[in-house]
C-alpha cells in the first residue's frame, strides 16, 4: 500500500473516531450528553468561561474529526483534535494512570499524538487539500503545535485557580 493510500485510510479512521466522540459532547448523539452537560461539566472543574473551553474542545474533537476525514485544512484539523486530545490526557486522564480500562490516558494520548503526526505529515494525495493546493510550512505547523499546547496550560491553570475558588467558597 502506498504512503497516499495509507494517510487517507488514517486520517479517515482517526477523523471519523474523533468525530463521533466530540459530537457526543456538541450534539448528544452517540449516547453523548450534548453541549449543555459539557458545558456543566467543565464548569464543575473550574473551566472560565466554561462555554469557551467547551466550544473550543468540541470543535476541536468533531470539527477537527470531520475536516481530518476530508483532508480539508488538514493541519488545522490535526492540531484540533491534537489538543482537544492533550487537554483531555493532561486535565481528565492522566490522575489515573496510562491504562484506559482504568479512565487513563492511554487512548487520548494516541489520538493526540496522531492529530500531531498528522499535522505534520500531511494530507497526503487523496485530500481536499491535495486537489486545492492548501499546505503549510512545517516551522508553521510546529509553531501552531507549541501554541495549541500553551492554550492547554492556559486552560489547566485557569481550571486550577477556578477549582480552588470553588473550593474555598
Amino acid at each position: 500500500m502506498s504512503i497516499a493510500w495509507s494517510l487517507l485510510v488514517l486520517r479517515v479512521v482517526i477523523g471519523l473516531i474523533v468525530a463521533a466522540h466530540g459530537s457526543q459532547k456538541l450534539f448528544g448523539w452517540f449516547g453523548g450528553g450534548g453541549f449543555a452537560k459539557t458545558v456543566g461539566m467543565l464548569k464543575g472543574q473550574g473551566f472560565k468561561p466554561a462555554w469557551f473551553w467547551a466550544l473550543l474542545g468540541t470543535l476541536g474533537e468533531f470539527g477537527g474529526g470531520v475536516l481530518l476525514a476530508f483532508g480539508f485544512l488538514t493541519p488545522l484539523a490535526a492540531l484540533g483534535v491534537f489538543a482537544s486530545m492533550l487537554m483531555a490526557v493532561l486535565k481528565f486522564h492522566w490522575g489515573k494512570g496510562f491504562w484506559g480500562a482504568k479512565g487513563g490516558y492511554e487512548y487520548p494520548m494516541v489520538l493526540g499524538l496522531l492529530g500531531a503526526v498528522l499535522a505534520l505529515a500531511g494530507p497526503g494525495s487523496y485530500s481536499l487539500d491535495a486537489l486545492i493546493g492548501f499546505s503549510l510550512s512545517a516551522a508553521l505547523i510546529w509553531g501552531l503545535l507549541v501554541l495549541a499546547a500553551l492554550v492547554v496550560i492556559i486552560g489547566i491553570a485557569i481550571s486550577r485557580q477556578g477549582g480552588s475558588k470553588q473550593a474555598a467558597a
